[in-house]
């Protein structure tokens, strides 16, 4: 490698390394949003489902250029010794949300059958399985293993979710349509007091995995009414109960969302068996052709500082996708 090229290289590496948010965010879209754009275009449902790894690729991509570990970045997936509570809060909390989203319905006049929880409890569970394996669940070691702890460095947790929040609706635009962003920023608290809790990306994946079949069998109304196109009764109290479930959340933890210590700056919660790690670098590109240098984060860094669940895709309808307005938290 040339003096010029490896220099080239250790600037750019720098450069990632004071910008990991927005380096990331970038490739996040760039990736999902051109794999969508192929499947679109009759790509089919490979490129489709591949662009649900756009988090999870930019996030190991960055990781790796701003010199820091992969094993550290990925360990928190096999974090499963937690309390009990946050296991039932991972799998337990979207069904319960949506019995409130029955009962307000139920209260206002609508035909609520909670018979259909049972009728539509296999489908339930393969929705939950496959966007375990193959869905949206996959997102989460980008979104709440890596973007949420870099912010959580220079920014309380409050504000951490807001930005992360909007990233992550914004991201769904092109799968649900301009008010596909509503959801996903509203959701984000859910996520982020789990991840501050307990430093589990299992359980994160677990909460991904729980949200998009309870949106999709638990409106326990006739499907006709409960999963239409327009803006309509179940949209608008599915909105209300997230509204004031997040709220709810921000007040029990005085906008701590589960993140303790004084300084709040924590780049991830720390369990029980989990060491400081070093970065290695090497601050002579010439020695080793470019190595990475240790990244030095900066939060936001960007130069200061709920839409149709039908895909943009014709030919990917078929996917169990959530069907609904607002549900933008979705398989990909």
């Amino acid at each position: 490698m040339s003096a010029g090229s490896a220099a080239r290289c250790g600037a750019s590496r720098q450069w990632v390394g004071r910008h990991r948010f927005l380096a990331f965010v970038v490739l996040a879209y760039g990736i999902s949003w051109s794999l969508w754009l192929v499947a679109a275009n009759g790509g089919g449902q490979v490129p489709f489902l591949l662009g649900a790894l756009g988090p999870m690729a930019a996030a190991a991509i960055v990781t790796v250029w701003s010199g820091q570990s992969l094993v550290t970045w990925i360990r928190p997936l096999w974090r499963w010794r937690v309390p009990v509570r946050w296991w039932i809060y991972a799998l337990g909390l979207p069904a319960l949300l949506y019995a409130v989203v029955t009962l307000i319905l139920q209260i206002i006049g609508s035909p609520v059958d909670w018979s259909l929880s049972l009728d539509r409890l296999p489908s339930y569970l393969s929705t939950f399985v496959f966007v375990l394996f193959l869905g949206g669940g996959l997102e989460e070691p980008g979104w709440r293993g890596f973007g949420l702890p870099v912010l959580q460095e220079r920014h309380s947790p409050l504000l951490a979710t807001v930005v992360l929040g909007l990233v992550w609706g914004v991201w769904h635009i092109p799968v649900y349509g301009l008010l596909g962003f509503v959801v996903p920023w509203i959701l984000a608290f859910f996520y982020t007091v789990l991840w501050n809790a307990t430093g589990s990306l299992l359980l994160c994946i677990l909460l991904h995995a729980s949200f998009t079949p309870a949106q999709d069998n638990l409106i326990l109304l006739p499907q006709e009414q409960a999963y239409t196109t327009a803006l309509d009764n179940p949209d608008w109290a599915i909105l209300a109960t997230y509204l004031l479930a997040a709220l709810i959340i921000v007040a029990l933890t005085h906008g701590r969302l589960g993140l303790r210590g004084s300084g709040g700056r924590l780049v991830q919660p720390a369990s029980r068996g989990d060491r400081p790690h070093r970065v290695r670098g090497d601050d002579d590109p010439h020695r080793h052709g470019c190595q990475p240098e240790a990244a030095r984060s900066d939060g936001i860094s960007m130069g200061g500082t709920a839409g149709s669940g039908r895909s943009a895709a014709s030919d990917v309808r078929d996917l169990p996708e959530s069907k609904h307005r607002w549900k933008g938290e979705d398989l990909s």
